[in-house]
C-alpha cells in the first residue's frame, strides 16, 4: 500500500469506524433503549417499521438527486447526516420524559441513519475514481470493529448508567464524524467532473435497445427495464434482511429468553462485528479469485443457517454460534452487493443501484419490525424465529433465481 492509498484509507477507515459506533447505539440497542422509555415491544416494532419505510423511500430520493450532480454530494450528505443525528441526540437528552417526541425524533434519526449509508459507500468508488485509492473492504472492515468495540463496552456501560449513555456515545462519534468528513476532500481536477465509475457502455446501449430515452435514464421505470435481474435480486436479500433484521431489532428479547441480559447483548453483538473484520478486509482478494454473483448466494444460504440456528438453541452457547455465521451472511453480503452494484451497472445509476440495495435491507425490516413485535407478544420468540427462517428459506432461493436464471437469460438475449 503506497503513501497515496495509505492516507486516503486511514481517513476512509475513520469514518466507517464513527459511522457504525453511532450504528451501533442507534440501531442495534433501539430496542433497549425504547423499552426503557416505557414503549412496548410491539410499539417499538412500529417506530423500527416507520423508520425502515422512510428510508425506503429517502435512500433513492436523495441517491437521484446526487446522481444529478446538481447541488447535493456524497460528502455534504454525510455531513448534513451526521449532524443531525448529533443534534438529535441531544434534543433525546433533555425530552427523556415525553414519549411523543422521543418516538418522533428516534424514528427521523434511525431512518437518517440508514438513508446515508450508501452515499457513504459510494464516496469510496467516487474518491476512488479521483485517483484516491482506498482499500475499501479493509476500511469497511475496520468499521464492523468499531461497531464491535462500541458495543462491548456499552452493554456494560447502559446495565450500569442507564440508557442515557447511548445519546452519549453518538453525540461524541457523530461530532467527530462532521470534522472528520469536512477535511477529508478529493482533490478537484478535471478528470474528477467527469462521471465516476467504470465503463458499462455495453449496458447502456441495451437500456437504449430497450426503449429507454434519454430523458428518461434516472427515472425508476427506466432503472427496472435497464436491470430487471438486480430488481429480483433486491427482493431476495430484503426476504433474507427480514431475517437478518428480526435478529438485531429483537435482539435483547432472545437473550432474555436464553438466560441473558444486557450484558451478554453487548458480548453477542461484539462477536458478530468482530468477525466481520478479517472477511471485509480480505473481501477484494476473495473477489478476484470468485465472482461477486457467487458470493452474494453464498451469504443468503449463510443468513438461512444464522436463523436456523437459533431456533434450536436452549441456552447463550447457540447466540453466540449463531453470530458467528455474521462473518458469512452479512460480511460477505455487503461488499459483494456493492461491487455487484457498481460493476453491472451504468456511471449514472451507481449511486443509486447502492440506494437500492439499501433500500431492499431497510424493506426487509420494514415487514420484520410490523410482524415480529406483535407475534413477540401474542406468541413468544420461538414463533418468531420460526417465522424468520421460513422467509429466509423464500430469499435464498429468489436470490438464486435472479443471479443464475435471470442473469444467464440476459446474457443471452443480448
Amino acid at each position: 500500500m503506497n503513501k497515496n492509498s495509505l492516507f486516503w484509507t486511514i481517513g476512509y477507515t475513520f469514518i466507517n469506524i464513527l459511522y457504525f459506533a453511532a450504528f451501533c447505539t442507534i440501531h442495534a440497542y433501539a430496542g433497549i433503549f425504547l423499552l426503557d422509555k416505557g414503549f412496548t415491544n410491539t410499539q417499538v416494532g412500529l417506530a423500527l417499521a416507520i423508520s425502515n419505510i422512510l428510508s425506503v423511500f429517502g435512500q433513492p430520493l436523495v441517491a437521484g438527486i446526487i446522481d444529478r450532480g446538481k447541488f447535493l454530494t456524497n460528502r455534504i450528505t454525510v455531513m448534513a447526516s451526521s449532524s443531525f443525528l448529533l443534534a438529535g441526540s441531544v434534543a433525546l437528552i433533555f425530552i427523556s420524559g415525553e414519549k411523543v417526541p422521543i418516538f418522533f425524533i428516534f424514528v427521523l434519526m434511525y431512518t437518517v441513519q440508514f438513508v446515508y449509508m450508501p452515499m457513504m459507500i459510494a464516496m469510496n468508488f467516487e474518491y476512488s475514481k479521483a485517483g484516491c485509492k482506498i482499500h475499501f473492504g479493509l476500511a469497511r472492515g475496520m468499521g464492523s470493529a468499531g461497531f464491535a468495540v462500541t458495543s462491548f463496552f456499552l452493554g456494560k456501560a447502559v446495565k450500569n448508567y442507564g440508557t442515557d449513555i447511548i445519546l452519549y456515545v453518538t453525540i461524541s462519534a457523530m461530532a467527530a464524524m462532521v470534522l472528520l468528513v469536512y477535511f477529508y476532500k478529493k482533490p478537484q481536477n478535471d478528470e474528477t467532473k467527469k462521471d465516476w465509475g467504470i465503463d458499462n457502455s455495453d449496458i447502456f446501449e441495451n437500456a437504449e435497445k430497450s426503449g429507454v430515452s434519454e430523458n428518461e435514464k434516472n427515472g425508476l421505470l427506466s432503472f427496472f427495464k435497464k436491470y430487471p435481474f438486480f430488481m429480483v435480486f433486491l427482493l431476495g436479500a430484503a426476504l433474507c434482511f427480514f431475517a437478518h433484521n428480526m435478529i438485531n431489532d429483537f435482539m435483547i428479547q432472545i437473550i432474555r429468553s436464553l438466560g441473558g441480559s444486557e450484558t451478554q447483548l453487548g458480548y453477542a453483538t461484539f462477536l458478530q462485528a468482530i468477525l466481520e473484520l478479517p472477511v471485509m478486509a480480505f473481501i477484494g482478494f476473495v473477489l478476484k479469485r470468485i465472482s461477486e454473483r457467487h458470493l452474494l448466494v453464498f451469504s443468503a444460504v449463510s443468513f438461512f443457517i444464522k436463523t436456523a440456528i437459533l431456533i434450536f438453541a436452549t441456552s447463550m452457547f447457540g447466540m453466540y454460534v449463531s453470530q458467528s455465521f455474521q462473518m458469512f451472511a452479512y460480511a460477505v453480503f455487503i461488499p459483494a452487493a456493492a461491487y455487484f452494484a457498481d460493476n453491472y451497472m451504468h456511471d449514472k445509476d451507481k449511486v443509486k443501484g447502492q440506494a437500492f440495495i439499501n433500500s431492499a435491507i431497510t424493506l426487509g425490516g420494514v415487514f420484520s419490525n410490523l410482524v415480529c413485535g406483535k407475534i413477540l407478544d401474542a406468541f413468544g420468540v420461538k414463533m418468531m424465529l420460526t417465522i424468520g427462517v421460513a422467509v429466509c428459506f423464500i430469499g435464498v432461493a429468489v436470490v438464486v433465481i435472479a443471479i443464475y436464471p435471470m442473469m444467464a437469460k440476459k446474457v443471452k438475449t443480448e
